[in-house]
């Protein structure tokens, strides 16, 4: 059974930064693309950014270009999302997922087959 558990969510204020950490057991990491999306509160859940497996491939969301970052370790089974500047707006619960074959596209969550149960990131204005 593939499990995702993300980490390191918490309370900072605008401008400030968070580094965010899906952890995954039960499978061959390595072999998973991996992404990030999130949901604020009375929204939809939507995409934040990607990686394909070779961890240099990546996609985001025209709202986090430039501010948001992501990486994975492989000896880790670990991803990671890094935030800075962060704003009001990025308030939300954040999701990873994980794939094994991207269909339609890095940012579609349908093509994702594992999911975390999300962690709490709240920016103070």
């Amino acid at each position: 059974q593939v499990q995702l558990v993300e980490s390191g969510g918490g309370l900072v204020q605008a401008g400030g930064s968070l580094r965010l950490s899906c952890a995954v057991s039960g499978g061959t990491f390595s072999m998973y693309h991996m992404g990030w999306f999130r949901q604020a509160p009375g929204k939809e859940r939507e995409f934040v950014g990607a990686t394909r497996r070779n961890g240099v491939d990546t996609d985001y969301s025209d709202s986090v270009k430039g501010r948001f970052t992501i990486s994975r370790d492989n000896s880790k089974n670990t991803a990671y999302l890094q935030m800075n500047v962060l704003k009001a707006e990025d308030t939300a619960i954040y999701y990873c997922a994980s794939s094994l074959l991207i269909r339609r596209g890095l940012s579609d969550q349908n093509d994702y087959s594992y999911w975390g149960q999300g962690t709490q990131v709240t920016v103070s204005s």
